[in-house]
This record gives structure tokens, sequence and C-alpha cells, in this order.
């Protein structure tokens, strides 16, 4: 599909203004759901397509976290990431008014505020990593310096064995 047709992304918007080098990827016309579904549904190694999952810490604060779509969050993994004595998921309800995204269509980038992200260790080895437009049916595919230039966001061990 060609950039041109595919319906522009808030997140989209955001990588041209600030002239990012990415790749866009449409999957709405498969039914992928999972994130599993999703990498067939696009051709891609599951472990190149990160998901994005918003906590929060026992301080209060929340803390965004980028995994690989086949992988499970790791909490205590999480917390000690974000140095935290504890980390829970936040609610789907409070994903919406926090981040402006809905489940299934959460980015890291273009959230209506910044939050400490860290991205799963595995995505350092990676050329290139997926992640979610900001739109169910649309992923991104950038490499992690590209990101960088983006966001501020670090690398650790987030999953579960």
């Amino acid at each position: 599909m060609k950039k041109d047709s595919m319906e522009k992304t808030n997140v989209m918007r955001l990588l041209d203004q600030k002239k990012a080098a990415y790749k866009a990827h449409s999957y709405v016309s498969t039914g992928a759901i999972s994130g599993v579904d999703v990498a067939a549904a696009l051709g891609q190694d599951p472990a190149r397509v990160f998901k994005t999952l918003v906590t929060v810490g026992k301080t209060g604060q929340h803390y965004v976290f980028v995994i690989p779509v086949a992988k499970e969050l790791d909490l205590k993994k999480a917390a000690k990431a974000a140095g935290e004595k504890s980390i829970e998921m936040i609610k789907s309800k409070e994903l919406l008014p926090l981040t402006g995204y809905i489940h299934g269509g959460c980015s890291p980038l273009g959230m209506k505020k910044f939050f400490p992200t860290c991205i799963d260790q595995t995505a350092e080895n990676c050329e290139t990593i997926c992640f979610s437009a900001g739109k169910i049916g649309y992923q991104v595919e950038m490499s992690p310096e590209t990101l960088a230039k983006m966001i501020r966001y670090s690398f650790a061990d987030l999953t579960e064995e």
C-alpha cells in the first residue's frame, strides 16, 4: 500500500513534521486484533513488533513500557526499571483521558503528556521496530535511533521469561 493512499494518523503527522524516517503499515482490512495477529498480517517477525503499555507506580507516577507483542510485561522488572517499589497496569478506562489513545491503538509517540518510557532491551538489536501509529489498524516502523530523536527512553529487560 502506498503511504499516500493510507490514512494519516497523528503519530504519522508528528513524524512528518519532525522529518523523521519511518514506514507506515496498515492492517485495517485484515481483522487482526492481537499483536501476534498484527505481526502476521504485516508479514513481520513478532519479535520486531512492539506493544505500548501504560502503568502507574506506587508513587502515582505513570510509566510507558514498549515490549514485543508476543511477550508479557514482568511487573517486577518494570518497577525496577522505573525505580519504583511496585507497578501495575492502568485500567482500560483511564487510558484515553490520560494518553489520548484507546486500548489497542496506544503509541509511545504523541501522548497528551510525555511519561518516562522504557523499551524492552531486545529492540536494541533490531534495525527497525514496529509499533502503533496511534490508531487501531495502523503501525509505524522505524529504527530505535530515529525514535530516540523523537522521545527520551531507556532500554531494560522488561519481559517475563
